[in-house]
């Protein structure tokens, strides 16, 4: 593989540079740089930028208003926004429920949904997980039933990621009868969160976000031209779609970016297990680990490069996203888990919002500290999400291994 950029690729990069330089709003660079949390408005803000620029959908067929980028650009722009904290534009809508709709959606429901989620005027969360389907997802109960030119959704799903701020929710749901087999009876359906009916509570992660919901649905009726595809496919189309978030969830190049930041902030702490002023750069033991970490990275990063090749012909992502997945998300909890370290006790008085301001304006520990509690207990779930890692290791076996 030619890892060498061309001439018109180094002048793309600078094009990207420059553009980051000039339009990522400095109250969100400052933000993501001390690891505070960012706000919808802050999402919105800058996804229609990009938008704007026209670099939003940089997976999306350029006929729905898609970049057109090879698979080295893609890359270049990921790793260029990644160096300056450029937050990752939410993904439930451009990179998720959009590519459903511009494959298996008819006309009208691409000319009804893919401007504004280009655009982010809508906001959009997703309905897969349940109380009691989570990586068997296939067992979830959530029904839809027909009723002339409307479904009635009934049920419950949970994770609901961001849900609080959504417009619509693009939900897997049960319409075939009991007797079907549970993968030919799930179909892929269309919800606007403001239909009567729906109603949203919120769960508190580890670090005291509500980051994830509970939706319920008691006899929502749902026009029945919501339906995505047939009836019954829903969960073809669903795989599709999860084969894009479990790309999307490697985050390697975020991962660089930590783990320079990481090697950054270790030259400037002071090693506490030898007792000298030496820094912890310098202890051979942290060395093997950030070593450890970069190797492992460097290879994911070839994985991700060939899996993105494989999408610039006009494929989905392969069953080699799962390798992606797994080997993505035990990156960055890796990354967390050496900052967690690097700050030492500075981590452990974790209360969120006193945490990052500084009990009563005084500031606990070096700056550095701040973000890795956190960081450590939100992330945690990230090997479970998207299809837990053990399910992947199966998807592995099965489908790309042949055993």
């Amino acid at each position: 593989m030619n890892i060498d950029f061309s001439a018109e690729e180094l002048t793309f990069q600078q094009e990207v540079s420059a553009f980051l330089a000039a339009e990522l709003p400095s109250d969100i660079r400052d933000k993501a740089a001390n690891s505070i949390e960012l706000t919808k408005d802050d999402f919105v803000t800058w996804q229609k930028i990009l938008a704007k620029k026209g670099w939003a959908a940089t997976n999306w067929p350029v006929e729905f208003g898609g970049t057109g980028w090879t698979p080295t650009q893609k890359y270049i722009f990921d790793n260029e926004c990644a160096k300056v904290g450029a937050p990752e534009v939410i993904a439930f809508g451009l990179k998720m429920v959009a590519p459903v709709i511009y494959l298996y959606g008819n006309e009208e429901q691409k000319q009804r949904f893919l401007p504004d989620i280009l655009a982010s005027n809508v906001w959009w969360c997703q309905g897969y997980s349940e109380p009691n389907a989570g990586s068997d997802l296939a067992s979830l109960k959530t029904t839809a039933i027909r009723d002339g030119d409307e479904y009635v959704v009934n049920g419950t799903k949970t994770w609901t990621t961001l849900g609080q701020h959504a417009d619509w929710i693009f939900c897997l749901v049960r319409t075939g009868a009991a007797d079907v087999k549970n993968q030919n009876a799930i179909s892929f359906l269309l919800i606007n969160m403001k239909t009567p009916g729906i109603n949203l509570s919120p769960i508190y992660l580890l670090d005291g976000s509500p980051e994830v919901n509970e939706v319920h649905f008691d006899n929502v009726r749902v026009p029945a031209e919501n339906l995505i595809g047939e009836e019954g496919k829903g969960w073809t189309y669903a795989k599709v779609l999860l084969t894009h978030e479990r790309t999307n969830i490697a985050g390697v190049a975020k991962s660089k970016k930590r783990l320079q930041d990481l090697k950054e902030k270790a030259a400037h702490t002071s090693d506490g297990l030898s007792g000298t002023k030496t820094m912890l750069s310098d202890n051979s033991a942290w060395q093997q680990k950030v070593a450890e970490l970069e190797i492992e990275l460097l290879a994911l990063e070839y994985t991700e490069l060939k899996t993105l090749a494989e999408v610039s012909t006009g494929k989905a992502p392969g069953p080699e996203s799962s390798i992606l997945k797994i080997k993505g998300t035990e990156i960055q909890q890796a990354i967390d888990m050496l900052n967690v370290e690097l700050a030492g006790y500075y981590a452990l008085p974790f209360v969120r919002d006193q945490f990052l301001q500084g009990f009563e304006g005084v500031a606990i520990g070096p700056d550095q500290a701040a973000g890795s509690a956190p960081t450590y207990f939100n992330n945690r779930k990230a090997t479970i999400y998207g299809g837990s890692n053990e399910i992947q290791t199966n998807i592995i076996c099965k489908a790309v291994l042949g055993l």
